[in-house]
């Protein structure tokens, strides 16, 4: 019999971890030359290496506006975010930051993250155009159990940037990779958070 949506949320959050436990696993891994999930290679390690850098950065960094913080501070509805994601993705390490500090200035919003290649079946009931495309963001209403919103993997103008690359040049290459890097470093998280709040 096949498990219902509600039904793998509910297993992914029993092992869940919260943003602080899975910054001190990135910090190990990128320690030790590794990365999560199965596959081991060196690629996958240098990008573990260099979010966990990029994290370490934006956690320091990141600036919200006031009135952006007055609209996180009125949500009332108590929601968990639900974050499946990897050590060695390049779009998580610019917006788990920003997810972590909506979820510090209201105690309704819980952020807990889980990896992607440890929870498939869950990651399959939320693919982006087919694909297994992460961070990908589960909104949770915490009293229905009611997936009330998606977000993910990237923000809706980082997606343009991609969409638009992928048009022309029919598929992204390690320099465009290198240059949305760059962009989402002169973004400084502003573009997700804009995103995250129309989502609240």
């Amino acid at each position: 019999m096949e498990k219902t949506t509600a039904f793998l949320i509910k297993e992914s959050m029993s092992k869940a971890i919260s943003y602080t436990a899975y910054r001190t696993l990135v910090a190990q891994l990128a320690k030790d030359g590794m990365s999560s999930g199965p596959e081991q290679t060196e690629a996958l390690t240098n990008y573990t290496q260099l979010n966990d850098r990029r994290m370490k950065r934006w956690d320091k960094t990141l600036k919200f506006s006031e009135k952006e913080q007055k609209q996180i501070a009125a949500v009332e509805t108590k929601t968990t975010w639900l974050v499946l994601t990897e050590s060695w993705c390049g779009d998580a390490s610019p917006s788990l930051p920003v997810m972590h500090k909506i979820a510090e200035l209201n105690p309704n919003i819980k952020l807990k993250i889980v990896l992607r290649d440890e929870n498939v079946d869950l990651m399959n009931r939320f693919l982006t155009n087919g694909a297994m495309s992460i961070p990908k963001l589960i909104a949770v209403d915490d009293v229905s159990g009611a997936v009330i919103g998606d977000w993910g993997p990237r923000s809706e103008a980082a997606t343009k940037l991609v969409d638009n690359y992928k048009a022309e040049h029919g598929k992204l290459t390690s320099e465009f990779k290198q240059a949305l890097q760059v962009w989402y470093n002169k973004d400084k998280g502003q573009s997700v958070l804009s995103d995250l709040l129309k989502q609240l």
